[in-house]
């Protein structure tokens, strides 16, 4: 049984390892990666994808602040309320806490 559990061990780290070493396909099937795009500057001189990268984590950064004090805002809500009934406001907050989960996971996507 420990044979067998090492080995799937080892076919799954080397899928993962092979996966990685290998080049993503880009968009129409062009076998090029992000390196062998241009790189372009901004009239500062600074790096636009560096720019870029940085403006998205700045606001990663924002939106998960906002998204942990909503969830705090529906934890005090949900231990407030002693019947089974939500309150609008308090469904309002799971949706915003939804958009804003979406939000960052397709800013790390990118």
């Amino acid at each position: 049984m420990k044979l067998w559990f090492r080995r799937c061990v080892a076919a799954l780290l080397f899928a993962a390892l092979s996966s990685v070493a290998l080049p993503q396909r880009g968009v129409g099937g062009r076998g090029g990666t992000a390196q062998d795009e241009p790189d372009y500057r901004l009239p500062d001189g600074k790096s636009q994808k560096e720019a870029i990268l940085k403006a998205e984590h700045e606001k990663n950064l924002k939106d998960a602040a906002e998204l942990a004090e909503l969830a705090e805002q529906l934890k005090a809500d949900l231990e407030k309320n002693d019947r089974y009934i939500l309150s609008m406001s308090t469904l309002k907050k799971t949706d915003d806490i939804e958009k804003l989960a979406k939000r960052i996971r397709a800013r790390l996507r990118h």
